[in-house]
């Protein structure tokens, strides 16, 4: 199974107006449960010594190991780990939770593109009031922004998703292809190995709104600006335009496999060699192992291509946080928790499960970065991966309801994909459409 992953994730509405609104006048109380405090460490240790039940919503399997250990160094404490549903399930969940204000867990994973959303509610409390702050450079770039809104830190990092290639180096041996070094390469290569073999394609792609929007944020892309409730959506940037060129040559070309990710064609297509790259999250090496075996030892990773020759920028795809619902009852036990799954031990045990850290010090460790991978022909795979995580590309913002936004992008977006539209007619649909839902829902949007 899969460690961690992103872009796929669709949910029919954001959070509402009303939401916002129930959720920003929810708090009170203390330290132990809602609204906004100050606590200190020896809160936390406090709440560590008394005990008491927590109830933690995740999907992520590295979770079970970490939670039994927690345990087992805190015996006063019970923690019920709860699989609410993953993505799209918990966070409805959550919301309708949130909402009536009972049953609402005291720590929820949620992906990054996923986070604002909830931020801006206030339905997650800002983790500075533990001191979170201070956590300053313990977290690579691209996760630790991508919990911050404005001032506050509504989040702890779990994983992160910095982007590299893979690639079937016995199929690019066979054909003759070298490792695609910039975007124009890789298209370059597309059409290399499709005249060569018909049946053969450099990657699949029926329309993945994650990943067309990490590409664009590689290329320097920031369709998306937010200030609070005022948000600016514009495809018509710079970086939207490069992906938007480069990508349309594929799909012109009919250089994709018409497969859609995740799918049992998706696999069959890796096992076999019709699908040669992928350009994804750094937590995809354990989805290979664990779902195409075929390809053992013929698969390794490269860094991302460029959109400029020498070029080193990467963009994130993928990973969560764990954070603390406002309306939580134990508020100091449930960092607790979460300074033990994201800083403390829970990391390296996280990592033994498979999953791609977000913390500096893991990346940087010469057991983690000289590990070989059997898998990918005994490559030291997290020297590419852990080079990637410090090439995000800083200052990319999501929309406070792109939870929304990427579940119409089939909607807009895909059509490219069908022949119905170009994609710079698909982006600018998906902007319309995002620009009248924001609208809808009070937002300041132009």
């Amino acid at each position: 199974m899969k460690v961690t992953r992103r872009g796929t994730v669709l949910v029919g509405a954001a959070l509402s107006l009303s939401l916002l609104a129930s959720a920003c006048g929810s708090s009170g109380g203390d330290s132990g449960g809602g609204g906004a405090t100050t606590a200190s460490a020896g809160d936390v240790q406090a709440a560590l010594d008394a005990g008491g039940t927590l109830t933690v919503w995740a999907w992520e399997p590295t979770l079970k190991q970490v939670v039994a250990d927690f345990q087992t160094k805190y015996p006063k404490v019970k923690v019920n780990l709860v699989n609410a549903g993953t993505g799209k399930d918990q966070y409805t969940a959550l919301q309708n939770a949130i909402k009536a204000g009972s049953g609402v867990p005291d720590v929820a994973q949620v992906e990054y593109f996923a986070l604002p959303q909830f931020a801006l509610s206030k339905s997650v409390t800002d983790l500075t009031a533990f001191g979170a702050d201070k956590l300053e450079g313990t977290f690579t770039p691209g996760p630790w922004n991508s919990v911050h809104s404005g001032s506050g830190i509504y989040g702890l990092p779990m994983d992160s998703g910095p982007m590299a290639l893979f690639y079937n180096k016995e199929v690019f041996d066979k054909y003759g292809i070298d490792v695609p070094a910039t975007w124009d390469d890789y298209v370059a290569a597309a059409k290399k190995l499709h005249e060569a073999d018909p049946k053969a394609y450099i990657a699949n792609d029926t329309g993945d709104a994650g990943f067309a929007t990490s590409l664009i944020w590689q290329a320097g892309g920031k369709p998306y600006q937010v200030n609070g409730t005022d948000v600016t959506v514009n495809f018509g940037d710079a970086g939207t335009q490069k992906f938007a060129s480069t990508w349309q040559q594929l799909i012109s070309g009919k250089l994709l496999a018409p497969i859609t990710s995740w799918s049992d064609a998706w696999y069959k297509g890796l096992g076999d060699g019709t699908i040669a790259t992928l350009v994804i999250g750094a937590w995809m090496p354990a989805n290979f192992e664990t779902g195409v075996a075929a390809g053992k030892g013929k698969w390794r990773v490269a860094p991302m291509p460029q959109w400029e020759s020498g070029g080193k920028a990467t963009a994130e795809n993928g990973g969560s946080s764990l954070v603390i619902p406002e309306a939580g009852s134990s508020k100091a036990l449930a960092y607790a928790f979460l300074k033990f799954a994201d800083v403390d031990e829970g990391v390296k045990i996280r990592l033994d499960g498979g999953a791609f850290p977000a913390t500096t010090a893991e990346l940087n460790s010469p057991e983690f970065k000289d590990k070989k991978f059997p898998y990918f022909g005994d490559q030291q795979v997290n020297q590419v991966l852990a080079e990637s995580a410090g090439e995000v590309v800083p200052g990319w913002s999501y929309l406070p309801y792109q939870v929304y936004a990427n579940s119409i992008f089939n909607d807009t977006v895909g059509k490219a994909y069908t022949g119905a539209a170009t994609l710079a007619e698909g982006l600018k649909a998906w902007q319309d459409a995002s620009v009248k839902y924001g609208q809808e829902q009070g937002f300041t949007v132009k």
